[in-house]
């Protein structure tokens, strides 16, 4: 299991094709090649979870299963929480142990992932239903400096997760569905 503290932001590029080109330009060396992740975030019938604004994640991608847990966002300019995570080796048997302990999958969502490293973060391209985004993982001075190198500034970090950020591009253009799964090939 890996403790830590992860610190992250957002960037919202025009598309993969931009983000990848700015990546690289970084000096950035690839890390995992795209991928489909599948994210099922799972509470209690009361949201017990939700209420303590924590979340509990199994994570599917390349035949591979991860179960983590995240704590409440601390009070930071960037997204900064207690993590806890751990590599699954049977994905139906832990669906059924979470359930038996009264767990539900309440929201679900998919991206499509590449990963880079440049010195002591990981630079994440994230392709989503409702945009494509860098994700910058690592300490603050590493994360601030990858996204200077990326042209950007403080003013757009997003620190917002892919599900508040599918809610409000749900609002937005008018749609309905509990879900941000991808509908076909992407």
């Amino acid at each position: 299991m890996t403790t830590s503290v992860e610190r992250e932001i957002k960037l919202r590029f025009k598309s993969p094709d931009e983000a990848r080109a700015a990546v690289v330009a970084t000096g950035a060396t690839l890390l995992r090649g795209r991928r489909l992740q599948d994210d099922r975030l799972l509470d209690s019938i009361g949201g017990t979870l939700r209420h303590q604004a924590c979340v509990l994640r199994i994570r599917t991608e390349a035949g591979q299963t991860s179960l983590t847990y995240k704590g409440p966002v601390q009070p930071s300019t960037m997204k900064v929480r207690e993590e806890f995570e751990t590599t699954v080796g049977d994905e139906a048997a832990l669906g059924r142990l979470l359930e038996a302990l009264g767990f539900h999958v309440w929201f679900r969502y998919q991206k499509y992932r590449e990963e880079f490293a440049h010195r002591d973060v990981v630079v994440a391209i994230d392709e989503t239903p409702v945009g494509t985004f860098v994700e910058i993982e690592g300490d603050e001075r590493g994360i601030t400096e990858m996204a200077q190198a990326l042209g950007r500034t403080s003013v757009e970090h997003v620190v917002e997760s892919y599900r508040s950020l599918f809610l409000k591009y749900q609002k937005d253009h008018g749609l309905a569905g509990p879900n941000m799964v991808f509908d076909g090939p992407f």
